[in-house]
């Protein structure tokens, strides 16, 4: 059964971000990968199509495909995960998720829709996410 992580984007305050930076490492041919202290336990259903889903100022806004975890040595920072993360990013619905350190275990029941065919109105996915958020719990999208 596949899981997904959720892991804040630190330092990033808006998605457009995030795709620059993607943006930039795949142009100058540098892996996308994401460090992270701890290998997950449930690898192999994160393996099994799992994402990795971006919480960016305070909303789970993007996902991006999972398609490794490697064990790597990294100076000054020793032995650490490797996620290498597909170069597409997917916007989601936005979905609001408080703070917490590290990566957390996101079941795909509990994650947020891909905004792609959700069949939310022209221009849903430029407006800011408290809104759509408030839209949404309102009935109105």
């Amino acid at each position: 059964m596949t899981v997904h992580l959720l892991k804040l984007c630190v330092g990033v305050d808006r998605i457009e971000q995030l795709e620059a930076s993607i943006a930039r490492r795949t142009a100058a041919g540098q892996p996308l990968v994401h460090h992270t202290r701890f290998r997950p336990k449930r690898a192999e259903e994160v393996l099994d199509g799992g994402s990795l889903y971006w919480v960016i100022a305070g909303f789970a806004r993007a996902r991006q495909r999972i398609l490794g975890l490697d064990m790597v040595t990294l100076e000054g920072r020793g032995r650490c995960c490797a996620i290498r993360l597909d170069p597409d990013l997917v916007q989601t619905e936005p979905q609001p998720r408080r703070p917490h350190q590290g990566w957390r275990y996101l079941e795909p029941r509990h994650a947020p829709r891909d905004l792609s065919g959700t069949g939310l109105a022209e221009g849903a996915e430029e407006m800011p996410a408290e809104m759509v958020q408030e839209l949404r719990e309102l009935g109105l999208l």
